[in-house]
């Protein structure tokens, strides 16, 4: 009878919803609550084994997965108890809030929807603040991936680029440039090789970050791809000597659109360049970009002398294996980063800092890195053709007769397909 009373008091002691049902994050939390305490209790009468005695508690409150809980934290007459196994000194939170709060602000939640999910989850009084002191969490992450040692394979293949983010620096709000650089290794996988955060894209900025990464073991550089920043390039030139520095070809045709000064000189400027640019066969793409400046001249002059500038630059792809010419020409690697880097970054709009920035960027470049991570991006029978001395043979051209006379035909069509440029000239 006495057990059977006992059960219905405890069963009416559970914590319900106002329709009846339990409440099963309110009973774990008050189980977890009673747990703790007992299991210090337990461990402070075992440090007073020795004649030590009890004096009393320190009440302090945790914010747990499962809301906040209430710990008495026993003292002792002689020395000091601390549950070291049980919680960390001076934290308000446990670990796997701290994971959550950190892993909802990388994925690009604010800093105060963060607290209000965390307060709609039990964890009372989560604000702004304390959320952007637990994602100090985050530094470790970033700094092991900026320190890294990357000596372990070589790098054929770099692409740098920078992305501006706005940031609170000196009093006064300004644009901050992310820059990154992504590699590809000999062993065919995508790495994140370096990040940082500089006022401006100057000469002394990239040369910088291009020596930290050489520092790092960055090495075997054949290739990096940019945009025509001259300051990149000159460092480029002076941190990875004898590497081949390909210019993106897409900037190349924003570029060169930009000299138009007509919506339809554009037009015909852009259509040129993508017949160019959509042919994979090396003789072909030559012969084609030779027309094309031809071409440009009746329609564009200052375009024509921007691409005779930028030739050996635009075409440095075709000395390298037929297979890597798609994703060497252009930077889209670094803009398929930068894209989901705005994307992350929107919510925020104007960091408090640079540590801030660094902070939360770098961790969502440290989940693009493990995800790279898990898959190949170049078979290694691929990448090795990168280094190997012979070259690779390339595919039959697809057309009759000579490159030199399939490129004419093609510029024909085009250049007649869009006749408003050449007229307008």
């Amino acid at each position: 009878m006495d057990s059977l009373e006992h059960g219905t008091a405890a069963m009416a002691e559970i914590p319900r919803f106002d329709d009846g049902m339990v409440n099963i994050q309110e009973l774990i939390r008050v189980m977890a609550e009673s747990l703790v305490n007992e299991i210090m209790d337990a461990q402070a009468e075992d440090a007073c084994a020795d004649g030590n005695q009890r004096n009393g508690y320190r009440e302090r409150t945790l914010a747990t997965s499962v809301g906040a809980i209430n710990l008495r934290i026993p003292k002792l007459r002689r020395g000091s108890y601390f549950p070291e196994d049980l919680l960390v000194r001076y934290s308000r939170a446990d670990r796997a809030v701290i994971a959550a709060v950190s892993e909802m602000v990388a994925n690009g939640v604010s800093t105060r929807k963060a607290g209000r999910v965390a307060a709609s989850l039990g964890m009372d009084r989560m604000s702004a603040s304390q959320v952007s002191r637990i994602c100090g969490s985050l530094d470790e992450i970033v700094a092991d991936l900026q320190g890294r040692d990357l000596s372990d394979v070589a790098f054929p293949y770099v692409w740098v680029d920078a992305t501006y983010v706005e940031c609170r620096d000196g009093g006064h709000v300004s644009p901050c440039a992310l820059v990154t650089a992504i590699g590809a290794g000999s062993d065919g996988y995508r790495r994140l090789l370096g990040l940082d955060a500089v006022d401006t894209e100057s000469h002394a900025g990239w040369l910088a970050f291009l020596r930290s990464l050489r520092e790092r073991g960055v090495g075997g550089v054949l290739c990096v791809t940019s945009d025509a920043h001259e300051g990149l390039r000159r460092a480029i030139e002076e941190v990875f000597p004898g590497a081949a520095w390909q210019r993106c070809v897409v900037h190349l045709m924003r570029n060169a659109a930009s000299c138009a000064p007509t919506r339809q000189k554009r037009a015909a400027v852009l259509a040129i360049l993508h017949a160019v640019f959509d042919e994979r066969d090396p003789a072909l793409v030559r012969e084609l970009y030779h027309l094309a400046c031809g071409e440009m001249a009746d329609i564009c002059p200052r375009a024509a002398d921007l691409l005779e500038d930028a030739e050996a630059d635009a075409l440095a792809y075709l000395d390298f294996p037929y297979a890597h010419h798609r994703r060497l020409r252009t930077n889209n690697v670094q803009e398929r980063a930068n894209r989901e880097i705005k994307r992350r970054s929107r919510v925020v709009q104007v960091f408090p800092s640079r540590r801030s920035l660094i902070r939360m960027l770098g961790a969502v470049l440290s989940e693009m890195d493990e995800d790279w991570a898990s898959r190949r991006w170049f078979a290694e029978e691929s990448i090795a053709l990168a280094t190997s001395p012979s070259k690779t043979p390339l595919p039959a051209p697809s057309y009759d007769g000579t490159a030199e006379e399939h490129a004419r035909r093609i510029m024909e069509v085009v250049v007649a397909d869009n006749p408003i440029g050449r007229r307008a000239a």
